[in-house]
């Protein structure tokens, strides 16, 4: 059985051998990016670099990324789905291309010396063109010179055929939502994707179905993805070839272990294997005793785990209504909901889960083990938050009663109908969720559990005295069309939030940049020197950044910012950059909070010159050159952000 740490020492030993620099993880939290809540892959911290700039390590990239995705939140519980996971990457940055990476990745998969896949199992996706860009030919002759070297004579599948056994179908060209990569906006880099998938199940014989039936149905694993940045779509719509291309890859730390494991569950691993059992001894149930406690258990270790890294970062994110404390919010909702469901009794049993959590990751990420009694104080006071909206909705369910409980005597009491009839609607079940976060799956269970005790209360048997499973499917259909409308709300409203992809790099944005260090040198001469910056997010229109202090600034603290500010935009100080080790970087006393996303070099962005220094940050950029071109700095608000963290929100007039 390999472990997650061998896997990990593998992919990254392999990569040095190819001459590729060992980046840590960054942050989960992502810097000056405001078109994601979360970083989801390992090229948000290269995002500059992929734009053209040169990174201090090099062009030749490789780190295990942490990341949460929530897109598929929906679907956590099955087999393949994890909203916090790890990613293994490696990135050309206008070095290699196609052939070495492809190459590279059938190597690492296949060869003895590293992780020994069977051949035979593997299946490809390319890109397979459309109105704008031609198929992806050159990926499909490159993958059939890889499957050549294992006696497979790799065939394309037109799109959507059966594949009825023919185990030389190896290649399967898809669409662009499949497998196209980019632009974030309107314009920007671009290009193919190339997948690699895993039979996980060849004991059911040969594959039958289309490719994505075969995907849907979990008989087939993505474990790679290889993109290909080599289009710069413009304005008007057209795709150019870039200069720089550039290669992103990932590969799925918890799936491939499956894999290589021979397991068709991502949580059959040493990652998952101690908060289970602590799960289990929590809720006196085992893990695979039956599909509903697998499920729930699954949920609640994939949650937990989570927003203990998310609470856990250096730029702690806590729960709350908005962006991305709503997202921990509903992670630690639902865990709570689902221990419920098993039967979990004990008060603020939350943190033991985060305790083991931080435990097992320890050694690769230290930082669980720093800040887990920040974490450890979060979820009780979430869980004592819950506990008063559970108390809430139930008081409002009970209200609603006359709704879907029919009065004793109604000549309609035999209809089956369903409750309908009475007025309960999936609408009112989502009011009572977007109200007060009373979860959907709750409702139904509370109505279920009213129906119990006004049957055994009126001592009759009527059909209507109980939920049918036709009306819990009304009710669902309901209630997930009234939410599916409100996201769809929330994304017009956010413009691009929940988008993935490169930041905005215009010039308004790089002034703001600067602006953030000229802000924080600012605050920590006025608050003092245990200000740390704990996140920002930068548009066009706006600075918003959060940073660690206790109280509310006074109206004289925040004129003393924003003076010392406008003072240092007046002088019209020069801005430079210098590359430097991060020990050298130390030595000179440069800020730098987020130290893990940090390479063996770094850049310093120094703001003032000889003895008027005004800000010195490790940071990857951009920068203005003088900063006499960002006008007026003017703090619009100053708030809690969470606890301990304030937040200002400034523009440049």
């Amino acid at each position: 059985m390999i472990t997650a740490k061998e896997l990990r020492e593998k992919y990254l030993e392999f990569f040095k051998s190819k001459a590729h620099v060992i980046l840590p993880s960054a942050s989960l939290i992502p810097e000056n990016d405001p078109t994601v809540l979360f970083t989801t892959a390992g090229m948000h911290s290269l995002v500059p670099y992929l734009m053209g700039a040169k990174h201090p390590a090099g062009q030749r990239l490789a780190n295990c990324q942490k990341c949460i995705r929530t897109g598929d939140i929906e679907k956590v519980g099955d087999n393949r789905h994890l909203t916090f996971f790890e990613m293994l990457g490696n990135w050309s940055l206008g070095d290699y291309f196609k052939e070495e990476a492809i190459a590279w990745s059938w190597e690492f998969l296949t060869d003895k010396k590293w992780l020994n896949l069977d051949p035979q199992r593997l299946y490809v996706t390319v890109f397979m063109g459309d109105n704008n860009v031609a198929i992806d030919q050159e990926s499909i002759e490159i993958w059939q010179k890889q499957f050549a070297k294992a006696g497979i004579k790799a065939k394309v599948c037109p799109y959507n055929q059966l594949i009825t056994g023919n185990a030389n179908l190896r290649i399967f060209p898809l669409p662009a939502k499949d497998n196209w990569w980019g632009p974030a906006g309107a314009t920007g880099p671009c290009g193919h994707c190339t997948e690699i998938f895993y039979d996980i199940n060849p004991a059911s014989g040969k594959l039958q179905k289309t490719f994505n039936q075969e995907i849907e149905q979990g008989r087939v694993l993505e474990i790679w993805n290889n993109v290909f940045m080599q289009y710069h779509k413009t304005v008007a719509g057209k795709f150019e070839l870039l200069e720089q291309k550039n290669v992103d890859t990932g590969m799925g730390l918890e799936r491939t272990i499956a894999v290589l494991n021979k397991e068709q569950d991502v949580f059959a691993n040493d990652l998952f294997v101690n908060i289970c059992f602590k799960i289990e001894n929590l809720s006196g149930k085992k893990y695979g005793a039956n599909l509903e406690i697998t499920h729930a258990m699954r949920l609640i270790a994939d949650h937990l785990k989570a927003v203990t890294f998310i609470m856990a970062d250096d730029k702690a994110v806590t729960p709350s209504n908005t962006n991305q404390g709503y997202v921990v919010r509903r992670l630690i909702r639902r865990a709570i909901r689902y221990g419920r469901q098993l039967g979990i009794k004990e008060e603020s049993w939350t943190k033991e889960i985060a305790k083991v959590v931080a435990h097992d990751y320890a050694e690769i990420y230290p930082q669980l083990q720093k800040n887990i009694n920040f974490v450890i104080s979060q979820l009780k006071e979430e869980e004592v938050k819950f506990s008063k909206t559970l108390e809430q909705g139930l008081k409002k369910l009970e209200k609603m009663k006359p709704k879907f409980i029919p009065a004793v005597g109604v000549g309609s009491l035999s209809t089956k109908s369903g409750i309908i009839d009475y007025g309960l609607s999936g609408d009112d079940l989502f009011n009572l969720y977007a109200t007060y976060g009373f979860p959907i799956e709750l409702s139904i269970e509370e109505i279920k559990k009213i129906y119990k005790e006004f049957k055994a209360e009126k001592g009759i048997k009527i059909a209507i005295a109980e939920l049918s499973k036709e009306d819990e499917e009304r009710l669902l259909d309901q209630f997930h069309k009234s939410l599916k409308k409100h996201q769809e709300l929330s994304r017009t409203a956010s413009a691009g939030m929940f988008k993935g992809g490169l930041a905005d790099a215009s010039e308004a944005t790089i002034k703001y940049h600067t602006a953030a260090h000229l802000m924080l040198a600012a605050l920590k001469k006025v608050l003092g020197d245990q200000v740390v910056q704990k996140g920002s997010n930068i548009t066009p229109e706006r600075l918003r950044f959060d940073f660690s202090y206790t109280d509310k600034l006074t109206a004289d603290q925040k004129q003393k910012v924003e003076n010392l500010v406008n003072e240092a935009i007046a002088k019209n100080l020069p801005v430079s950059c210098r590359e430097m080790t991060l020990d050298e970087a130390k030595q000179i006393n440069a800020m730098g909070v987020f130290e893990t996303k940090y390479g063996v070099k770094v850049k310093v962005y120094t703001i003032g010159s000889g003895d008027n220094i005004v800000s010195r940050e490790i940071c990857g950029g951009p920068h203005v050159e003088q900063t006499g071109v960002l006008g007026k700095f003017k703090i619009q608000k100053e708030e809690s952000s969470s606890a301990g963290v304030r937040r200002i929100k400034a523009i440049l007039e």
